[in-house]
């Protein structure tokens, strides 16, 4: 099995908690705990680890940034179409996150920026099928 964890700091691990199951992800409690909360966004597959900044030190000897500040990481998690995107978005921003610009549509794809509470950035996108197995120029064809 290959499995991706993503390692997120936060500064309140109860908030971040909240902030994430309302966007529709799931908390695995078996490996949550004061220090850290494990986040499914696809069972088996992928998840954030979302992490007290305290905690989240013990990882690395250098200093950890902001996310709020200086990003240093964009996740990107495509949905099956730009609805799906739409209410993801909008759960994110009743949560606490925000949206920090305009959707960005390519016709073929279409990409909404969240930041949780902490600044972590998390895309949202939609692709067209035909775009994700054939590159966006097969896309373009189509229309013609």
């Amino acid at each position: 099995m290959t499995a991706m964890f993503v390692n997120l700091p936060v500064t309140d691990l109860e908030r971040a908690k909240a902030f994430y199951t309302a966007i529709g992800f799931t908390i695995n409690p078996k490996f949550t705990d004061h220090n850290a909360a494990c986040v499914i966004v696809e069972e088996d597959h992928s998840y954030f680890m979302i992490l007290v900044r305290e905690f989240f030190q013990t990882f690395t000897d250098l200093p950890i940034g902001d996310p709020a500040v200086s990003p240093s990481v964009a996740t990107a998690i495509f949905l099956d179409d730009r609805e799906a995107v739409d209410k993801t978005i909008a759960a994110g921003v009743a949560a606490g996150g925000a949206e920090p610009h305009p959707a960005s549509d390519y016709g073929f794809m279409y990409q909404r920026t969240l930041t949780d509470p902490d600044g972590n950035i998390v895309e949202f996108g939609w692709m067209d099928p035909v775009a994700a197995e054939q590159g966006p120029e097969a896309y373009a064809n189509q229309q013609d």
